[in-house]
């Protein structure tokens, strides 16, 4: 018996066979999951990376900046499951002036994109799969990279995770009287395909090998796509409104 079995979830941020968000619904599909997937932009890409998991699912069209997209997703989900006990937040987009160590400059506009697509697309998807969920309620989780400090370089795009932390704190707030439950997962830094679009991004690297009292392996994404199966499942029935870090320790040390 797996620890998913009967449960079905939507899965956003598939890109590519290396992200967190396919790791994700590989284990949960693994553990009796049904899974279906969103994708954004190159989609004929999306279905071929969709066709490696264990059972190819179905893969819907979503951007989360798209109000018709976000009006939508529920009856499209339905073509596929008659409801979910679950989502995946995997989301986040920043244009190239919100990263790499030049913060005073970076225009309002392209915040704005950082914000609307890394932040407030959660509780966008979180509204938009409301019909979705039943009495039973579920679970939503999302991503995010410890932003309770400055990281050199992740400049907007760690104010845009600031926002999301606490868009799931109020969200958690909102949806816990229909049973709905709001975390997030704060990995370490992993080798995915966003993580090469951040400039600096080996400075992380080099200060969590030597911090991380459990070590860190920043091409293994099995412990985050296992503790985010685990908040999935009911094994956490009174947790919401919490973050919790898969990064080998290192948020609790210091210098």
């Amino acid at each position: 018996m797996g620890l998913l079995d009967g449960k079905r979830l939507l899965i956003t941020g598939v890109i590519t066979d290396g992200s967190i968000a396919f790791s994700i619904a590989r284990l949960a599909q693994e553990e009796g999951a049904t899974v279906v997937l969103t994708g954004f932009g190159r989609m004929s890409l999306v279905e071929r990376v969709a066709r490696r998991l264990p059972q190819p699912p179905p893969v819907i069209e979503l951007d989360v900046a798209n109000q018709e997209h976000l009006d939508t997703l529920a009856d499209r989900v339905r073509e596929h499951v008659d409801g979910i006990d679950g989502v995946v937040h995997a989301i986040g987009f920043a244009p190239a002036s919100c990263l790499g160590g030049d913060f005073l400059a970076t225009p309002w506009a392209d915040v704005a994109t950082a914000l609307e697509v890394s932040t407030f697309s959660l509780k966008s998807l979180a509204v938009a799969t409301l019909p979705l969920f039943g009495e039973t309620g579920g679970s939503i989780l999302g991503l995010t990279f410890d932003a309770t400090v400055a990281w050199p370089a992740y400049d907007w795009m760690g104010v845009a995770k600031a926002g999301l932390e606490s868009t799931s704190r109020y969200l958690s707030r909102e949806l816990g009287p229909r049973n709905i439950r709001v975390n997030l997962i704060s990995a370490g830094p992993l080798r995915t395909m966003a993580a090469k679009s951040i400039p600096g991004f080996s400075q992380f690297e080099d200060a969590w090998t030597g911090r991380a009292p459990l070590g860190w392996d920043n091409t293994d994404i099995e412990p985050v796509a296992r503790s985010s199966v685990a908040l999935l499942s009911d094994w956490f029935p009174s947790t919401t409104g919490e973050i919790v870090h898969v990064d080998g320790g290192f948020h609790a040390m210091g210098v």
